[in-house]
């Protein structure tokens, strides 16, 4: 949460680029949704020179903007590099560099970390990747602390996602960081996708599909658990609610969400607090007890472990926005 939201965006893309990714980008940060309340941002896309790219599914762009544009954007991502074996461009990189060094937040999908790493960006930070190609980025630039198995990971002003579809949770969280819960929630509720996913979640879980009887069970009870975040749950509780042993519960909970069920009820309370701190005028304690952490001391706990600030200081932060 900085003190000045971002509203000038600048996408980088070269040769080869995911459009997938690309998509995404654009569909959040370059599709006008003003009238609906949402904020509006100066988006564009650039490459080292203007002009038509075509990207890894056949899909020619025309980039109307050059590396000069990333000297304005407040946000800069870079998506999906093609090839590993090539280098970014030494303009391109120290276009990155000096976009970081005045301030804006870097921010990359997919094999886009390979870019930041090449800019000596990612050197000493964690940071994450699509989980096929970390291994031959690390390699490369050892330097950087790879975190293969998570969907993002933050580190202030560098923001890394995983593979291309991780993109939506990426772009997802900076806008929950910087305009809050409540912007973060409407426009996934505008684009049909889950609000949150935090970040630490797998990208992928290798195991089998559940018997669909026991998956719709399971559906039920995070439904449920949802709805009553304000309740002392426990383990033993959920799983007698969906049929199940607790240790096959948890089982099944993790192959399902990627988080065990105490991660998963954490990282939900702490999202219900979010929204009752930017959308009720209620007292610390009363939002603690509403999202089910009890006590405004734990409340505090956990949101200056998750979000980096006390709860009075997010509400005073988007309460202003």
């Amino acid at each position: 949460m900085s003190a000045h939201p971002f509203r000038s965006v600048a996408a980088y893309v070269s040769d080869g680029f995911g459009a997938f990714g690309l998509g995404i980008v654009s569909e959040i940060f370059g599709y006008d949704r003003s009238g609906r309340g949402l904020p509006r941002f100066d988006f564009a896309v650039c490459a080292d020179v203007p002009g038509p790219l075509r990207s890894d599914t056949g899909l020619t762009v025309l980039v109307e903007h050059g590396l000069d544009r990333l000297a304005a954007a407040d946000l800069v991502i870079v998506t999906g590099w093609e090839d590993l074996a090539a280098n970014p461009s030494p303009e391109a990189l120290a276009a990155l560099r000096a976009a970081y060094d005045r301030g804006a937040t870097i921010a990359s999908h997919c094999t886009g970390a390979y870019v930041l790493a090449a800019a000596g960006l990612l050197d000493g930070r964690r940071a994450t990747t699509h989980w096929r190609y970390a291994e031959a980025i690390a390699a490369r630039y050892p330097a950087v602390r790879l975190e293969p198995e998570v969907l993002y990971i933050d580190e202030g002003r560098i923001v890394t996602g995983a593979g291309s579809a991780a993109g939506l949770d990426l772009s997802l969280h900076l806008l929950r960081r910087e305009y809050g819960s409540g912007v973060a929630t409407a426009l996934a509720r505008d684009l049909v996708v889950p609000p949150h996913r935090d970040g630490g979640q797998a990208q992928y879980v290798a195991a089998p599909v559940p018997d669909l009887c026991e998956d719709n069970r399971l559906q039920e009870v995070i439904g449920w658990a949802r709805e009553n975040l304000h309740l002392p749950l426990s383990v033993e509780q959920l799983a007698a609610r969906a049929l199940m042993s607790p240790r096959s519960f948890a089982r099944h909970f993790k192959a399902a969400t990627g988080a065990t069920p105490h991660a998963w009820l954490l990282g939900q309370r702490v999202h219900r607090a979010e929204e009752l701190l930017e959308t009720h005028d209620l007292s610390v304690e009363e939002v603690a007890r509403m999202a089910g952490f009890g006590t405004s001391a734990a409340l505090r706990e956990q949101f200056v472990r998750r979000r980096g600030v006390p709860p009075r200081d997010y509400r005073r932060a988007f309460a202003t926005r």
